[in-house]
């Protein structure tokens, strides 16, 4: 507990409330007894100024345009680690030694295949259904077809549910994307790394040979990297909440797939590469830039700005290297698309317009173009970006399992409905 207190007087009454020093970060005002001593509660729709648990994950400074995981800037790991160890990292709290490298990667490349009976599952959507509901579905069965990792109560068989969605999201996103172009699933295959084993399922046919290219390898494993934890956002919050219940662990990843659907939390990246074709031509930028800077037209930059990051995304530093490297090796410079988004970045980091408002190019917007280069329909942009935080959403739950005064999550509200009253009878109404 802390030294500090802080004092809140209401009603004639002063109230003590515990004031707490993260390792990183502001105070924090501890109120989970205010309600029985005051009878108040606080009000903070969306939950930006409430710490809604302890974490020693991840953590951010918007300010400072800081993300780490365990402390580590994720600059150096993006730099210097893959999907894998970052991982490891997040879920176990230390970078891992080669022996624990070696012993975790193989133990996921081990659990990649689902359950031969899932293949008819998804037979039963539709062909056009969009690859998140599949998943949202499948992942949710998981716990029909793996009975032996669903008591949470088990730390063994919760770490044999983390490492089984860890290694079969790719594989069932991928089986959702070839649904749904009508092409057969493709297999995982042990002699690929993590991302070059998820392209190859999702691009690879039975007809021919398909090589991983190494470029497109190391960037989907940035993309995963970039995107594997983000403190408690919404699909964070989502399966935290679902896992206070005691919800299997399949379920709550499930409910944290389908929280990540909405297009202003997943769907970002689709949204900004969806803006770009919608302007069209780079002559069509000037009348776009007109209309994005007049607040009546509704216009919005997709792809631009940071509700957390105020100044810069650290990953989007990151993220752009990918991008250009991946538009060099596939030489598609000429496409429209890309050359209105090149022609936006720079007008973003040029026009003091866009400098003030600190409209920035962010990590939705490059990871956009990179999928979009490397041939990924939009529809499958929220999927890699379920596959890459299904470790971060893991490594959460994981964590809150384990608290010794873990409760389950029950919000308060102000309610404005009407005050009590007497039920009229249907004839009198």
């Amino acid at each position: 507990m802390s030294d500090k207190v802080a004092k809140l007087s209401l009603n004639g009454n002063t109230y003590d409330l515990p004031v707490h020093s993260p390792t990183l970060g502001p105070d924090v005002l501890d109120i989970r007894k205010l309600y029985g001593e005051a009878d108040v509660f606080t009000f903070d729709p969306g939950f930006t100024s409430t710490a809604a648990c302890e974490s020693a994950i991840t953590f951010i400074d918007g300010d400072k345009g800081e993300l780490l995981h365990r402390g580590y800037p994720i600059e150096q790991l993006a730099e210097k680690s893959s999907y894998l160890e970052v991982c490891y990292l997040l879920l176990y709290g230390e970078l891992p030694t080669a022996v624990q490298l070696k012993d975790f990667t193989a133990r996921v490349t081990n659990h990649t295949m689902v359950h031969e009976q899932m293949h008819y599952f998804f037979r039963g959507f539709r062909r056009d259904a969009h690859p998140m509901a599949t998943m949202v579905g499948v992942v949710g069965a998981m716990a029909a077809f793996y009975h032996d990792s669903t008591d949470i109560n088990d730390p063994w068989q919760r770490e044999v549910a983390a490492i089984r969605m860890i290694a079969k999201l790719p594989t069932i996103a991928a089986m959702a994307y070839k649904y749904s172009v009508g092409q057969p699933f493709v297999y995982p295959k042990n002699a690929l790394d993590y991302a070059g084993n998820f392209l190859h399922m999702c691009f690879a046919v039975p007809a021919e040979d398909y090589v991983v290219n190494p470029v497109l390898a190391k960037a989907m494993d940035r993309i995963m990297m970039l995107h594997a934890d983000h403190e408690q956002n919404a699909s964070t919050s989502t399966v935290r909440l679902a896992g206070s219940s005691g919800a299997n662990p399949f379920a709550c990843i499930a409910a944290g797939i389908a929280c990540l659907w909405g297009p202003a939390h997943g769907g970002a990246n689709q949204a900004a590469l969806e803006q770009l074709r919608e302007i069209g031509t780079v002559d069509r930028i000037p009348e776009f830039i007109k209309k994005a800077k007049d607040k009546t037209s509704g216009v919005k930059l997709m792809g631009f700005g940071h509700r957390v990051y105020k100044n810069f995304d650290p990953r989007a530093t990151v993220m752009k290297e990918s991008a250009d490297e991946v538009l060099d090796l596939l030489g598609v410079h000429n496409n429209p698309t890309l050359q209105v988004a090149k022609e936006l970045e720079r007008i973003a980091l040029e026009d003091d317009y866009f400098i003030s408002k600190k409209l920035y190019p962010n990590v939705d917007f490059y990871s956009g173009i990179i999928l979009d280069a490397m041939g990924f329909p939009t529809s499958m942009f929220t999927p890699i970006f379920a596959i890459s935080r299904t470790v971060g959403w893991i490594s959460q739950w994981k964590e809150m399992i384990a608290e010794k005064n873990q409760k389950i999550g029950r919000p308060r509200q102000l309610y404005v409905g009407p005050p009590k009253r007497d039920y009229i009878d249907l004839r009198h109404r």
